[in-house]
């Protein structure tokens, strides 16, 4: 059984691992906190791992059409401030919907707006940092010593894992 001490070192040489590689395969075009989201992404896999909101389906669901709708009210409006309501109100109305909630994809709207971006950071940059994020955080929880729960715990766990939601739940 690993140590408290040597578990945190795991994790944390496993998430630096994870991130730089996103970075480094990326190098976000247009702004530097195009990837933002993702360091919040790297707490829960390798912080929360077992966590519905780190699994497969909230991760690349929830990154992937936030991200879109930001993009999209980008592309259709502009960066107004109402735009940035927009697109995060209509994000947390289908992440839930959709039950891909996945709490670091919640700031893509707004950096995507922020950032300008376009469709093409959708796969380019937003895909493929995601997945080397699940590539490493599966990898790496398979080669903690002792460890019996690997990443991803569920492949397609809903998240949340109901339709009730918030206050009226």
């Amino acid at each position: 059984m690993l140590s408290i001490a040597m578990r945190l070192a795991w994790v944390s040489l496993g998430a630096m691992v994870a991130l730089g590689l996103a970075l480094l395969a990326t190098k976000p075009p247009t702004s530097p906190l195009l990837l933002a989201s993702l360091g919040g992404s790297t707490i829960f896999l390798f912080g929360l791992t077992s966590a519905p909101a780190a699994q497969p389906r909230a991760l690349f669901g929830g990154h992937l059409i936030s991200a879109l709708i930001g993009i999209i009210c980008y592309q259709l409006f502009g960066d107004a401030l109402w735009v940035c309501l927009l697109a995060e109100v209509i994000t947390l109305a289908a992440l839930l919907l959709t039950q891909t909630v996945h709490p670091p994809a919640g700031a893509n709207p707004l950096i995507m707006i922020q950032a300008h971006a376009s469709f093409g950071h959708l796969a380019v940059v937003v895909l493929v940092g995601v997945t080397i994020l699940a590539v490493v955080a599966a990898l790496w929880s398979r080669l903690t010593p002792g460890k019996t729960l690997h990443y991803p715990a569920k492949w397609n766990e809903p998240s949340p894992q109901s339709t009730n939601w918030s206050v009226w739940g």
